[in-house]
């Protein structure tokens, strides 16, 4: 979680910064003005500028959440290089326009106040609104490099929340930056941020199909490199950076951070002060009594010489290159166009001594200084009306009215956009379904993501499948669906032909009347898989295992001999050899019943553990040859563990072996050796548990064997995929393999041993789908 907050918290804090140093010199043109009562509209405009930017994520979030996979993969790769773009052109924009923002922004709150209230807020939603929508938009896309939400939105907050409290110590004057150094570094980091969000974006447009080179990689380095390990998952979470790499993301990568970068420090090099012009030295002469340390941000007024209550910018004097002149630290403002003017003065000013606090203000002009000036906007939009001036006509609205309808809509909008882009569950189409009759009611739907509402009317408990007839390929399935009972379906639809096959218990499968869906796209659909089709696998790993069974026989009867005959260095050789074998037939675990418990049972639970008379097998065996016990004390446990397998061996080929078990078998034996091995749990004293785990994978191997058949034509892209997971682990392995020795796991390198719970943890990742691929459905 906490490595993927941190581009969040930059960003968050990066822009938080730049919104409020806006919303500062929005407040602080106002006050100068004095025009303090128009604030609330600013505030407006700010408030839906935030309410646009959690608007907009939300509508990214939840729309893209009604996708379907291949499309979510298109969607977030495109907008993933739409934030680099914008992100992108904001640290250019900032690097250029930050010594001219206050006047800018100060020229358009002059031009607003003279137009009215809704020009002001209008202004201040502006120019917040564009922070907010580029945070939002880098938000979500880090949250979908990350996978998660937490991490990323709580980078952000801190963010935020840090940047606010800058703002405040900024405008109160209590702290001083170097702005522009501060968003040159900080614009460094983003750069090299941005590169890696424009590399999780391009693969997630060729995991969509839209770029090609989804498998043309140029870095593979899941091998050496731990993915599960903290360093791994910071620089992932950080830098967008995976162990594996395809060609494009790595061109792209190294080609974005090379211009960019290049470009942008390049101006930062290039961006020094330049010397004060005529205008400027002439703005600062007058206020060289009174003068201030100059800068972006407002200083507070006080004492006598105060020309009224809050706070005042100061006007800049001279830029200096070490930007010791501004406030912020290197962020001077444009002066004002000078106009010598005279006019008459205010209350504050006719109590206020010959000078002003900071110079802002002239002084109350002597008769020499009298000329006459036109008004000013400010001027304009702040004084009372005079009675010749027309008065506007009828009732004045309350404040808070326009403020949360300001506010609202952003929100309504959003709210709208949901609705109408995310499609429409297809809850209104009822689909009857019974032993006699399938799918009454059923019509074509919609293509995209749909809701069926399958009613059992008969009285029979029934498989339901949603199927293209043509092939048998099932799109969507509810398994017991009761008579007189209504549960929900849902599926993704594009163009194709489809069907309700619904199969009653006991009964004979009945197939609906086909519908066509018009249009392209494409839907994940399983191809059934049948008891028929699951026979041959079955019979050759039978085999495998009977096989097996006849090699454990021999092997624990020379391992009983070893200990008869007192040859306990032997012994451990021969046990080893013995577990090895017996844990390469993990698949057929759950068909050995009692025989299991008997052959590789742990103490964990027996009353008195490992000197418990029920301790026996391979275990008991173990820890007596690793804890110094005589072969006298071994010769019964050795003599009994013989037995037990030539027993299982006799009852193995009447045993029932299920045959949804082999696809279930596919992924458990690892999660075993995971959850137990890996760990060092089974450990009796030989610390061979990478040795079993070895075994284990040669088990999955073997299993596989006889699967791939039925993978090969249902999911041709993951058997590449795991049979280089299976190499990657393999190499692990085989590197803790000396001779007859195998490292003990409590005596691994903690980064040799991350590597191996994480090369352990993606296969099984791998794995997982096929379960669900090879399930058996009677469909079929």
């Amino acid at each position: 979680m906490w490595d993927d907050a941190f581009p969040s918290f930059l960003i968050g804090l990066r822009e938080g910064l730049e919104g409020g140093l806006i919303v500062s010199i929005l407040v602080a043109t106002l006050v100068r003005a004095d025009a303090r009562a128009r604030l609330p509209q600013v505030w407006t405009g700010v408030l839906a500028a935030v309410a646009l930017a959690m608007s907009f994520g939300a509508v990214l979030t939840f729309t893209a959440a009604s996708l379907s996979a291949t499309a979510q993969e298109t969607f977030g790769g495109t907008l993933s290089v739409i934030a680099v773009a914008f992100v992108t052109a904001m640290v250019f924009w900032m690097r250029r326009s930050a010594r001219s923002l206050s006047g800018e922004i100060r020229e358009k709150v002059t031009g607003a106040l003279a137009m009215g209230a809704g020009m002001l807020i209008v202004t201040s939603f502006l120019a917040v609104g564009r922070e907010g929508l580029e945070t939002a938009l880098f938000l979500w896309t880090t949250a979908q490099a990350a996978g998660e939400s937490a991490g990323p939105l709580t980078g952000a907050g801190v963010g935020l929340v840090l940047a606010a409290g800058l703002c405040w110590g900024l405008y109160r004057r209590v702290l001083k930056i170097n702005l522009t150094r501060f968003f040159t570094a900080t614009g460094v980091v983003l750069v090299v941020i941005a590169a890696g969000v424009l590399g999780y974006g391009l693969r997630d447009l060729q995991e969509g199909g839209v770029l090609p080179g989804r498998t043309a990689y140029a870095v593979d380095l899941g091998g050496s490199i731990d993915a599960g390990a903290w360093y791994s998952t910071l620089v992932q979470g950080v830098f967008n950076l995976t162990p594996t790499m395809t060609w494009l993301q790595v061109t792209a990568y190294v080609a974005y951070l090379a211009v960019v970068m290049t470009l942008f420090t390049r101006r930062a090099r290039a961006a020094t002060p330049n010397p004060p012009t005529t205008r400027e030295r002439s703005a600062a002469e007058p206020s060289a009594s009174g003068a201030t340390t100059g800068g972006l941000l407002p200083v507070e007024r006080s004492g006598s010489g105060a020309a009224g209550p809050g706070p005042l910018p100061a006007e800049p004097s001279a830029p200096e290159p070490s930007g010791s002149g501004s406030a912020a630290g290197g962020l001077p403002v444009e002066p004002p166009e000078p106009e010598p003017v005279t006019r008459e003065p205010s209350t504050a000013e006719r109590s206020a001594p010959g000078s002003t606090a900071g110079g802002s203000l002239p002084a109350e002009p002597s008769a020499s200084d009298s000329v006459t000036r036109e008004p000013s906007a400010a001027d304009l939009a702040t004084r009372e009306p005079s009675a010749s001036e027309p008065v506007g006509v009828g009732p004045r609205r309350p404040g808070w009215v326009v403020s949360v309808a300001v506010v609202a809509v952003p929100v309504l909008l959003a709210a709208l956009v949901v609705a109408l882009a995310r499609p429409k569950p297809a809850g209104a189409q009822t689909v009857a379904v019974s032993e006699t009759d399938c799918g009454q009611g059923f019509a074509a739907p919609e293509r995209g993501r749909q809701t069926f509402r399958m009613h059992n009317t008969g009285g029979k408990t029934s498989e339901v499948y949603l199927i293209d007839p043509a092939t048998g390929a099932v799109y969507g399935e509810i398994e017991g669906l009761a008579p007189g009972t209504t549960r929900e379906l849902v599926a993704t639809v594009a163009g194709g032909t489809y069907a309700w096959r619904c199969v009653p218990t006991g009964g004979r499968a009945v197939t609906s009347q086909s519908v066509t869906v018009s249009g392209g796209g494409a839907a994940r659909a399983v191809v059934p898989v049948s008891e028929r089709d699951l026979a041959a696998p079955l019979k050759a790993y039978r085999a495998y295992v009977d096989r097996g069974l006849a090699v454990l026989v021999t092997q624990t009867r020379t391992l009983s001999d070893d200990i008869a005959g007192g040859r306990l260095g032997r012994a451990r050789t021969d046990w080893l050899t013995a577990h090895r074998t017996y844990s390469s037939l993990g698949a057929a675990y759950g068909t050995f019943a009692d025989f299991a418990q008997r052959i590789d049972g742990r103490p964990d639970g027996l009353p008195d553990g490992v000197r418990d008379t029920d301790f026996t097998g391979f275990h008991r065996v173990e820890y007596g040859l690793w804890h110094g016990q005589s072969a006298d004390r071994l010769r019964a446990p050795a003599r009994q563990l013989a037995d037990t397998v030539a027993a299982l061996r006799t009852a193995f080929p009447g045993q029932d072996f299920d045959p949804g078990d082999l696809p279930l078998r596919a992924h458990e034996i690892l999660e075993n050796t995971l959850q137990f091995e890996l760990t060092g749990d089974t450990d009796e004293g030989s610390g061979t548990n990478l040795a079993t785990a070895d075994a284990d994978l040669r088990g999955t191997r073997e299993l596989l064997t006889v699967l791939r058949p039925l993978l090969t034509g249902r999911a041709p892209k993951l058997l590449p995929t795991v049979d280089a997971d299976l190499a990657r682990l393999q190499q692990l392995l085989d590197a803790a393999h000396h001779g007859t020795r195998w490292t003990p796991v409590d005596r691994l390198d903690p980064t040799e041993r991350a590597r191996i719970d994480g090369a352990t943890g993606q296969l099984l990742e791998d794995l997982a789908p096929i379960p669900d691929l090879l399930e058996i459905r009677k469909s079929a």
